[in-house]
């Protein structure tokens, strides 16, 4: 009889997993069988590879598709490793794919919905025209003279000591970004370096915390079991974290309200814009139910400024983190740099200027190649918001039709490591994107910030941080490096996070 059991259940379960893991070889679409699909989903479970081998691996084994098909656990998700069908699907028809995808249960997580990465339709539309003048060159330049302020700052502090200054540069360069973002968008000062305990940088590590095997368990519980998760309170944030997030600004808007108070931030922006919206009585009345929906509470500001700091604390730090790293290997590239900087210098009276930041050729290079090799985002996700065919082009397709609510998948690493369109991708070589060599790379096969109207809306900010950051401390320091450093980098088994296995470890030496 136990047998019996066993036998209908193992039946069965066969059954299920061929029909739901065979979704898109019926519909002709390339992919893994359904039993190496089922393999991969169950070890994703417990992250065993770096996410960044996940995703090359599946982009490697499909060399000649357009696209194919793979799961997130059970939803079947259209892999796209085309350029010119990445630029039609994400520009040409964008309005058919308008939307990321929604990972939490919708009412979840009421601080990840409100953010400018998580809204839909319209009201992200309208978010985004609403921050998108806290970007524009002009602000890039009012906040240019702030960043670097803070970057000097940040390199004197180390100028005061002596030797090889050992340090793990994921928790250094997190002190510095934490600073940058709670002065521009939240308006208050820090200085995580010699105030390392401060409250706000203890509670961003906390709220920007996805690493580890508790908080990948519990960022999977959130996404199959939504509601459950929901009935015993677990969350994405701490209620502590989120709690100061949310009471920070609420006083912070307080205080402005009463003091008058005006500061070039997005806090500000975004305050302005819920009075233009609450004080206009002209509207028309068939607007009014619009107007209402949309109106600005203290949540969404606080969503915003958190989605702004997940950005600035985690991605910009990683980058600068791995722009260290390559440039303590690679010796030579980082010489030439410091020539640069130098010449800089000679030229301005040891004052660095916003428009010659702009003008060096060769640190625009390596943060380039830096951002090539090391995307932010080893992927980036698109869902279908209206039915959407993509036709054939080559021989053996056929018309694939996708439904609404359908997930893309861009794989931005694997494009990255194409040998197709980087000649030794492994190689970390800023002369990718000298003058001559940058237009010979194909059009979207190189999205380190996404690409279309959902690209990120802050990359000229996180390009502008990055570059002041190593401009001063390269004009003080050699990045060296140490016993501790990892040479070939490792990257760290997370399932949802790049980082290093064992940390950016790595030396500064005075070069006076």
């Amino acid at each position: 009889m136990f047998i019996s059991i066993i036998l209908v259940f193992v039946i069965v379960f066969c059954f299920v997993c061929i029909k739901l893991f065979n979704f898109w070889k019926r519909r002709g679409v390339p992919q893994y069988n359904c039993w190496v699909t089922l393999l991969e989903i169950v070890l994703s479970l417990i992250p065993y590879r770096p996410i960044t081998e996940a995703v090359k691996k599946i982009y490697d084994d499909f060399p000649e598709e357009r696209y194919c098909g793979v799961y997130q656990f059970i939803l079947p998700t259209l892999f796209i490793r085309d350029c010119e069908l990445i630029k039609q699907l994400t520009v040409k028809d964008f309005d058919h794919f308008v939307d990321h995808n929604q990972v939490l249960a919708e009412n979840s997580e009421p601080m990840w919905e409100r953010n400018l990465f998580s809204l839909k339709g319209d009201r992200w539309k309208d978010m985004r025209a609403t921050l998108s003048p806290s970007f524009t060159s002009n602000k890039m330049k009012m906040m240019f003279g702030l960043i670097s302020e803070y970057a000097k700052l940040f390199v004197e502090y180390f100028e005061k000591q002596s030797g090889t200054i050992t340090l793990e540069m994921k928790d250094t360069f997190t002190r510095f970004t934490n600073d940058i973002i709670a002065t521009s968008a939240f308006g208050i000062h820090c200085d995580s370096v010699r105030n390392p305990d401060n409250e706000f940088y203890l509670m961003g590590k906390n709220i920007t915390n996805f690493g580890g095997f508790k908080n990948n368990v519990k960022m999977l519980f959130l996404m199959l079991f939504p509601r459950v998760a929901n009935y015993f309170g677990i969350s994405l944030f701490s209620k502590k974290a989120s709690g100061f997030f949310h009471r920070l600004v609420r006083e912070n808007i307080e205080s402005r309200e009463k003091t008058g108070i005006v500061r070039p931030d997005m806090i500000q922006l975004l305050m302005e814009a819920r009075k233009g919206r609450l004080n206009n009585e002209q509207e028309p009345e068939n607007n009014a139910e619009k107007r209402i929906k949309h109106q600005l509470t203290d949540e969404d500001i606080t969503a915003q400024a958190l989605i702004f700091f997940f950005a600035g604390f985690d991605s910009v730090s990683t980058l600068m983190c791995f722009m260290a790293h390559e440039l303590a290997v690679n010796v030579d590239v980082q010489e030439r740099l410091q020539n640069e900087i130098d010449e800089v210098l000679a030229q301005s009276n040891d004052i660095l200027t916003y428009e010659a930041l702009s003008k060096m050729k060769y640190l625009d290079m390596v943060v380039s190649e830096t951002l090539r090799k090391w995307p932010p985002g080893v992927i980036t996700d698109r869902v279908c918001v209206k039915p959407y065919t993509i036709q054939p082009v080559r021989d053996g397709e056929q018309p694939l039709h996708i439904e609404k609510g359908r997930i893309l998948w861009i794989p931005v690493f694997g494009l990255h490591r194409d040998v197709k369109y980087f000649s030794d991708p492994e190689r970390f070589d800023p002369e990718r994107f000298n003058d001559e060599n940058k237009s010979k790379i194909p059009p979207y096969a190189y999205l380190p910030f996404g690409t279309g109207p959902r690209s990120c809306i802050a990359n000229r900010f996180a390009l502008m941080e990055t570059k002041v950051l190593f401009f001063y401390l390269l004009a003080k320091f050699n990045i060296v490096v140490v016993d501790k450093t990892a040479v070939p980098l490792k990257v760290a088994k997370s399932a949802f996070q790049l980082n290093s296995q064992g940390g950016f470890w790595l030396g500064l030496t005075s070069r006076n």
